[in-house]
């Protein structure tokens, strides 16, 4: 065991809060976009909301079964955003018939994103983020210890 898995834990979790504080951040910023993307059929589609997957770096068979055996102790490796995924939720309609994408019937296809949602997800990423500076701090303060009663 290393004495810096600790940091490499709590900055792979840096890495990801941050990416993930990132695409929460664009969510809210394409609330309103009406023209984000083509579909299949070549018309434009509202702003699909996304969402990042954060899993465990390390999934070895090796490490699972040091775990179940107890072998040795095992910190981890830290975790990922293993992919960034679109919500699958159906686009909201709003009936605006002077809006320019209105549709025949005067109908507005409106992003799926929820505002109290993407609020409520920052805030527990900001907190995630949070914590692990503490604990990198904390980390870090008691290798600056061992360090000194070595002197």
């Amino acid at each position: 065991m290393s004495i810096f898995n600790a940091f490499n834990s709590s900055a792979s979790a840096l890495t990801a809060g941050r990416l993930r504080m990132d695409i929460i951040s664009s969510n809210i910023a394409n609330a309103q976009t009406t023209r984000a993307t083509m579909n299949e059929n070549g018309e434009y589609e509202a702003y699909r909301r996304k969402m990042a997957v954060v899993t465990p770096k390390n999934k070895s068979f090796q490490s699972l079964l040091d775990k179940a055996t107890r072998t040795h102790y095992n910190a981890g490796s830290g975790v990922e955003v293993s992919k960034i995924m679109e919500d699958e939720t159906p686009f909201k309609y709003v009936y605006q018939p002077a809006h320019p994408d209105a549709d025949e019937e005067g109908y507005v296809q409106l992003p799926n994103v929820d505002p109290l949602k993407e609020m409520v997800d920052l805030m527990s990423a900001t907190r995630s983020y949070e914590a692990n500076v503490t604990a990198l701090n904390a980390s870090k303060n008691m290798l600056m210890k061992a360090l000194e009663i070595g002197k």
